[in-house]
C-alpha cells in the first residue's frame, strides 16, 4: 500500500515536460551547473532567444555558497548565484547578449517575482517558458513561476543533481528534499493564498 502513497508523492514532486519553443528559459538561483547547462543546451537547440538566470544568495546563509558540483569546469569565485549561473551559460555556448541578469533573488518565490519584474521592465511578453530546476524541485518552483507567470505555459525541464524520482525514497537525504517540497509546498502557500 505504501507503493502508492510513494508513487503519488513522486508523481507530485517530480514534474517534467517535453520542451516546445518558448519566449525564455528561466534557471532559478543555485550553486549547481546541471540546470544551466541543460538551459544552454536548450538554447542551442533553438528553444528560447533568451535566458534568465536568477539569484543572489540563500537567505539562510547570506553569501554564495560555492559551486557544489563541476568544480573543476567552473573553478571561478563568485559572488552570486547569477555570476555562476552566467559562467555556466558562457562556457557552454550561450552569447552573453541572450543572458538577462536578476541577481537579487534570495529564495525561490523571490526568483519567481524578481524574474517577472524583470521581464516586465523589458517590455517582453511571456507567453511561454522554460524552466530549468532540480528535478527534487520541479513542482515548487513550477508552482511559484505559474502564479507570477499566469498567462504564460511553463515547461519543465529539469536536471537530475543525484536525487531523482527513481530514487529519493532510498536515502535519507533524498526523503528529507522531497518531503520538505511538499511541506514547503502547502507551508508556504499558506502565506501566498491569503495574499492574492
Amino acid at each position: 500500500m505504501y507503493r502508492k502513497f510513494l508513487q503519488q508523492f513522486t508523481d507530485f514532486v517530480f514534474v517534467e515536460h517535453t520542451p516546445s519553443p518558448s519566449d525564455i528559459i528561466f534557471i532559478p538561483g543555485n550553486g549547481y551547473p546541471q540546470m544551466a547547462e541543460r538551459a544552454a543546451s536548450l538554447w542551442k537547440e533553438g528553444f528560447a532567444p533568451l535566458v534568465l538566470p536568477s539569484g543572489k544568495y540563500s537567505t539562510l546563509t547570506g553569501k554564495f555558497s560555492g559551486v557544489q558540483a563541476g568544480r573543476d569546469r567552473y573553478p571561478g569565485s563568485y559572488d552570486t548565484e547569477w555570476a555562476f549561473l552566467r559562467d555556466v551559460l558562457l562556457k557552454n555556448g550561450v552569447p552573453e547578449s541572450a543572458i538577462l541578469r536578476e541577481d537579487t533573488a534570495t529564495y525561490t518565490y523571490e526568483n519567481a517575482i524578481r524574474s517577472r519584474e524583470l521581464t516586465d521592465s523589458l517590455g517582453l511578453t511571456i507567453r511561454r517558458a522554460i524552466l530549468c530546476c532540480h528535478a527534487w524541485h520541479a513542482r515548487r518552483c513550477l508552482l511559484y513561476y505559474q502564479l507570477m507567470f499566469p498567462e504564460a505555459e511553463i515547461l519543465v525541464c529539469p536536471s537530475d543533481t543525484g536525487i531523482n524520482r527513481s530514487n529519493w525514497y532510498q536515502s535519507g537525504q533524498g526523503i528529507d528534499l522531497v518531503l520538505g517540497e511538499l511541506e514547503r509546498c502547502g507551508g508556504q502557500f499558506h502565506l501566498i493564498l491569503r495574499e492574492i
